[in-house]
């Protein structure tokens, strides 16, 4: 019996290569990862940055795009070229997953709490509403300049700025961790047959209209 063929994800500002930074709905199985990541010493496949990936990544290539916390690190100016380029990429039926951090959670803390309350702890240490704004400042400050935000999204800005862009359809939901998450569908995608992938995991509410039901308890 022939090896079931893999379909193919770009992890677009993957960061290192550590295990679980990809989104665990692009089950090993199924799913040949390929990472970009704009700086070489996170040892990616493909070096460059995900605002302008002519030259490196060919037209319609993957039939999937995973990028997480990556686009806030954009530009003002760079947000509707990654965008194309993200929609460029992508197969006439791929989709794309994209979480940030939610401008609209992030202000709402803010102003019941203030811009230095510690909203959570990370690996990286406490993060407060300014890292959130901004990028983590310890990191920062320790030399990793690279974390630095640059611009911000909400939901609505967000499925305008993909709709422009190029993608069809825009779904997005509010994460439980000041995060914004989106399911970016390309002109020929079927939300139907995407849906699945995301049963029993808290990102089935980006799918609730279709009856897919959410896990009582799920990471996104």
């Amino acid at each position: 019996m022939n090896e079931q063929v893999k379909k193919c994800v770009l992890n677009a500002g993957a960061g290192p290569a550590n295990a679980g930074r990809l989104h665990f709905a692009f089950a090993p199985s199924a799913w040949a990862e390929v990472r970009l990541d704009i700086d070489a010493r996170a040892l990616p496949d493909l070096v460059g940055s995900f605002s302008d990936m002519r030259g490196i990544i060919e037209d319609a290539r993957f039939d999937a795009l995973w990028s997480s916390h990556a686009v806030e690190h954009l530009h003002a100016h760079e947000v509707i070229p990654a965008f194309r380029e993200f929609r460029r990429v992508l197969k006439p039926d791929g989709f794309a997953l994209i979480t940030c951090p939610d401008l609209s959670a992030i202000a709402r803390y803010l102003l019941a709490e203030g811009s230095e309350a510690v909203a959570y702890n990370s690996p990286a240490g406490q993060i407060r509403p300014i890292d959130m704004l901004y990028g983590h400042g310890v990191s920062i400050a320790n030399g990793q300049t690279s974390m630095a935000h640059n611009t911000g999204f909400t939901a609505p800005r967000l499925a305008r700025v993909a709709l422009e862009a190029g993608f069809a359809q825009v779904r997005t939901m509010e994460g439980e961790c000041f995060d914004l998450w989106a399911i970016l569908l390309a002109p020929e995608a079927s939300v139907e047959q995407i849906a699945p992938m995301f049963a029993d995991t808290a990102l089935a509410e980006l799918f609730a209209d279709l009856g897919v039901k959410q896990a009582a308890s799920s990471p996104a």
